[in-house]
């Protein structure tokens, strides 16, 4: 297996201009090619979960055209022309589960797969709400995951429809953006069951539809109005803002590392629910300053030089919470992150992987269902060879175990591909010795 040798690092400062956002950067790339008219999309994440929607759209007979760090987009104005394809998706979330939904709305013959892992990654509840608009699709090996086999089918919504929240986010996502396919003479209402988490990246997708022209009505976060005989139409051109995920992992050096450090993209008018991690680490006693599209740190503010505990519940921002899990490893008592059930259904079950690899640089980690507790230990273990289980989220949060003065190992670093290529050369642009 291929693997990277951190470190051993003490400083980090420097600037950083963060990519465009993946959230951002596919869900712009639906909503355009379904979208009336010509939309230039810029600043577009360059990475395997774009490339593979880039991919499915072009499959699907929408007209795409590079240009710069972007692409033109050629809507379709309604469903996808080309009525038959076998889409493969990588492990790309932000993919499957919207392009499944608007290819059930499109009258067509089609197949959805991707790696083992999304095989693997729960779509149940989205297939359901799907069902219960007529769409059908089988399951062509276990049910409740993909691969999909997806049918010509007349839809239509009469009563709401009804779709879990407390799963993943992205059903719900997947449902608001393909409904306005539907036409309907009448508003199209779909009613939340449990608890929505991540509740951020709904708001992402509500103000992006706005951006192409619908506007949905929200009832708390637990119903959806989507106004009868909506359509989307383009805004003619949209920039695909800095993805704060991927802000995390400096913010997080600058504390560690002492800075300053900024990373510029994102800031107080940005839409991503991740940059609160900036105010997470800011009750670690990060030293933090915020402008409209930058976030700078200076170390912390405790005289020990080390970050403060945290416990706090992770809901609204779970991506973001497995940096603040490595950099608990630099507190001086034990952290716990809660309310982070989610987390073992993305990529890989990253509260056992998590867990696993932090053991490995020597701390105490208690492991529950939807919780961990990490307890930092007095040294961290230098050379600790790290499994990245083909997950980016991974691989970039322990590059930060680098700034103890130790080594480490990266095992499969390519796999930040997924959203970050170019991360570790980055890094090592702001990591110092």
């Amino acid at each position: 297996m291929e693997h990277l040798v951190l470190g051993p690092f003490s400083r980090a400062s420097g600037t950083v201009r963060l990519p465009g956002s993946k959230s951002i950067s596919n869900r712009v790339l639906l909503l355009a090619a379904l979208a009336e008219g010509e939309t230039q999309v810029d600043n577009l994440l360059a990475s395997d979960d774009t490339r593979v929607m880039l991919d499915a759209l072009a499959q699907l007979g929408i007209g795409l055209e590079r240009r710069g760090d972007g692409y033109t987009v050629r809507g379709a104005g309604g469903v996808f022309p080309v009525k038959t394809g076998e889409l493969y998706l990588g492990n790309a979330g932000t993919a499957v589960r919207p392009l499944t939904a608007a290819l059930a709305l499109s009258d067509g013959e089609y197949r959805v797969h991707g790696v083992p892992r999304m095989h693997e990654r729960p779509i149940g509840d989205l297939v359901d709400g799907l069902r219960q608009i007529g769409a059908k699709i089988d399951y062509e090996l276990n049910d409740g995951f993909p691969p999909l086999l997806i049918h010509p089918a007349a839809v239509s919504a009469a009563a709401p429809i009804r779709v879990r929240g407390d799963v993943s986010s992205q059903f719900l996502t997947a449902l608001l953006m393909t409904l306005p396919l539907l036409a309907a003479n009448g508003p199209v209402v779909i009613e939340v069951d449990g608890e929505l988490i991540s509740k951020p990246y709904i708001d992402i997708t509500l103000r992006l539809m706005e951006r192409f022209g619908v506007v949905v009505e929200r009832e708390g976060w637990a119903r959806f109005t989507i106004p009868a005989n909506a359509r989307f139409r383009s805004p003619g051109r949209i920039a695909v803002e800095g993805d704060a995920s991927s802000a995390t992992y400096f913010l997080a050096a600058g504390a560690i590392g002492g800075g300053p450090l900024r990373v510029e993209g994102v800031g107080h008018t940005s839409i991503q629910g991740d940059v609160r991690f900036a105010d997470a680490l800011a009750k670690m006693g990060a030293n933090i300053s915020v402008g409209d599209e930058w976030i700078e740190v200076r170390g912390v503010e405790n005289e020990n030089g080390r970050l403060t505990p945290i416990d706090m519940d992770f809901n609204l921002i779970p991506d973001a919470a497995m940096t603040i899990a490595v950099a608990a490893l630099f507190a001086d008592g034990p952290s716990t992150l809660r309310n982070i059930a989610s987390w073992r259904v993305k990529e890989t079950d990253r509260i056992t992987a998590m867990a696993t690899e932090l053991r490995k640089v020597g701390a105490t980690v208690e492991e529950g269902h939807d919780y961990l507790k990490i307890t930092p230990p007095a040294h961290l273990t230098p050379g600790a060879e790290i499994d990245t289980y083909d997950d980016h989220r991974m691989a970039m949060c322990f590059s930060l175990v680098s700034l103890a003065g130790v080594p480490v190992t990266i095992n499969d670093p390519r796999c930040v591909g997924k959203t970050f290529p170019d991360y570790f050369d980055r890094f090592g642009e702001v990591a110092r010795r």
